[in-house]
């Protein structure tokens, strides 16, 4: 998971550094990272969470746009 720096990129991601500190610091089998085990599935709950919120407000919008007629404007 921890990512090394690119020298192209000139950057690395801050919280993957800090996971990667605290691995090596308390080791995998710490509390620290059972617990953050089990989070990671209520993270991906609460994108999912919001992802389906996203398509359902999308079928909504889709579906009022469909009943209503077009009309035709000349234009001169």
């Amino acid at each position: 998971m921890p990512r090394k720096m690119n020298e192209e990129e000139g950057f690395s991601c801050p919280v993957g550094s800090f996971f990667a500190d605290m691995e090596k610091v308390f080791g995998k089998k710490s509390k620290f990272f059972e617990h953050m085990g089990r989070s990671q599935a209520e993270f991906l709950k609460a994108v999912r969470s919001l992802i389906d919120e996203k398509i359902e407000g999308l079928e909504k919008k889709g579906k009022a746009g469909a009943g209503r007629k077009r009309t035709k404007i000349k234009v001169e």
